[in-house]
């Protein structure tokens, strides 16, 4: 993750996540219009369901990181609403 003019610019792995988390979730809808069994498409719910909580904790992660830099290149600047924020997120995420 870069910040590049307040626009954040994301890892191609996590773009590639979010399609295969997409892929999974279309899978599963697949299986429900083909009246597959709960057990199947409760399995694939569960894959994307952690597969979505993994790629959030990147992503939080990643902001985290974000900050610490941030407060690094400027030291007098006020950190608490950057470091509120990075909480709010992993409070968010979990």
């Amino acid at each position: 993750m870069i910040l590049d003019n307040d626009k954040i610019i994301y890892d191609k792995a996590i773009i590639n996540r979010i399609n295969r988390l997409q892929g999974q979730i279309n899978g599963a809808l697949k299986m429900i219009e083909e009246g597959k069994g709960c057990r199947e498409v409760v399995i694939q719910l569960s894959a994307a369901k952690n597969a979505l909580n993994r790629t959030m904790n990147m992503i939080v992660s990643e902001n985290l990181i974000q900050c610490v830099k941030d407060t690094m290149n400027n030291p007098d600047e006020d950190t608490d609403d950057l470091v509120k924020e990075a909480v709010e997120l992993l409070n968010k995420s979990r």
